[in-house]
């Protein structure tokens, strides 16, 4: 189930976003970016339709997913109903 960004609370969605960026340790190459500017850039990612919000009710988890994870999610989960 997706979880639209403008439902959150601001402190939900910075503290959801922090635990995306620190989890997935992103290389940014040579040049270090910090924390805060790694979560502008997803948060910038969000508005603009980007990365989703997922919340799997199986694993009563929340991730963020790129449009394509999500996309490529989806068609499994309709493979596996057929």
């Amino acid at each position: 189930m997706l979880i639209p960004w403008q439902s959150l609370s601001e402190e939900t969605l910075t503290n959801l976003i922090e635990y995306f960026v620190l989890r997935e340790g992103t290389d940014y190459g040579e040049q270090e970016v910090s924390l805060a500017d790694k979560v502008a850039q997803v948060r910038q990612q969000l508005q603009r339709g980007e990365v989703v919000i997922q919340y799997s009710e199986l694993h009563e988890s929340v991730t963020l997913l790129s449009q394509a994870q999500w996309r490529q999610q989806s068609l499994w989960a309709e493979d596996d109903s057929h």
